[in-house]
């Protein structure tokens, strides 16, 4: 018996969704990278593709133009090309499990990618951008309460943007909820439950959103809470004035807030949680950016260093 690649396509779409819970930004993206392996091979059945199928797919996408933002040498990125990869490699395993006889999803390897480059900001720098909004008014205070929260706990934007007001902010921590649906708990510095208690004791209107558009931010459908762009707006505009040349987001803060944990003696496992990385491989990139104790070792006994 055939299976239709279409069809097979979106009952795994709808799988993603439904059964694993994910985000529809995320169904989403399974569906472009798919419908282009499918695009591309012509085949009509989930039981056509071959290892050749996929080998001359590889292929194809390694020589394809990047854009603007997503370009290695005029091609797409060996990063991106594996997100391609890893979206075939789930919809197979998909197949698997429904015991649809296919090509093995072990197949698939993914290509080797350089080291991924931390970018943060040096700890002056970091007080500069955290102290920059130091205004009275509901503009600042919300500024400064968005910076403060994002250094206290690593939150991710999207995670930022999901809070309302019935946290309580005067306890030392809250759970939140983020990628893969995870709940995790996020601790809270003086600082952060200081200028949101000074934000929220300024707020007049009664949106549940924990930060709200102000003015001109306001969007056109009635939505007062603020979305990914706004935040990162308000970031860049506070590194701005705080005098810092560097390209400063919110993820970058985020950075900081593992960085400034590992470089004080906090355990990569700890920070993991923390951070909500599903492996602990994606948190050791920040170890190679705060290894004190290789620098102790370097000035002990490194000739020049005399």
């Amino acid at each position: 018996m055939s299976h239709n690649i279409k069809e097979m396509k979106q009952q795994f779409l709808e799988y993603v969704e439904i059964e694993k819970g994910r985000a529809v930004r995320t169904t989403r993206t399974y569906d472009r990278y798919l419908t282009r392996f499918i695009d591309y091979a012509k085949i009509k059945n989930v039981e056509d593709i071959t290892p050749e199928v996929i080998r001359e797919f590889r292929l194809w996408l390694n020589r394809q133009p990047g854009g603007h933002l997503d370009s290695n040498g005029g091609t797409i990125k060996k990063k991106t090309q594996n997100y391609y990869l890893i979206a075939l490699r789930a919809f197979l395993k998909f197949l698997a499990k429904r015991n649809i006889q296919t090509v093995s999803p072990e197949y698939i390897e993914l290509a080797k990618v350089a080291e991924r480059q931390i970018d943060v900001i040096s700890p002056g720098e970091l007080k500069r951008l955290l102290e920059a909004p130091d205004g009275n008014d509901l503009r600042s205070l919300r500024d400064r309460a968005i910076l403060e929260l994002l250094f206290s706990t690593g939150l991710r934007v999207s995670e930022l943007c999901s809070l309302t007001r019935d946290i309580d902010f005067s306890a030392d921590s809250f759970s939140v909820r983020g990628k893969g649906e995870k709940i995790r708990v996020v601790f809270l510095s003086d600082e952060a439950k200081k200028f949101i208690k000074k934000y929220l004791d300024k707020r007049v209107d009664v949106d549940d959103a924990l930060f709200v558009r102000l003015g001109k931010e306001k969007a056109r459908n009635g939505d007062m809470s603020l979305d990914k762009r706004s935040v990162e707006r308000i970031v860049k505009h506070w590194a701005i004035k705080a005098g810092i040349s560097k390209r400063v987001t919110p993820h970058i803060i985020r950075h900081c807030f593992a960085t400034d944990l590992l470089s004080n003696g906090a355990d990569l496992r700890s920070v993991q949680m923390l951070l909500g990385h599903a492996n602990i491989s994606t948190t050791q990139i920040y170890t190679h950016v705060t290894d004190s104790e290789l620098k102790k070792v370097h000035q002990k006994f490194h000739n020049r260093g005399k």
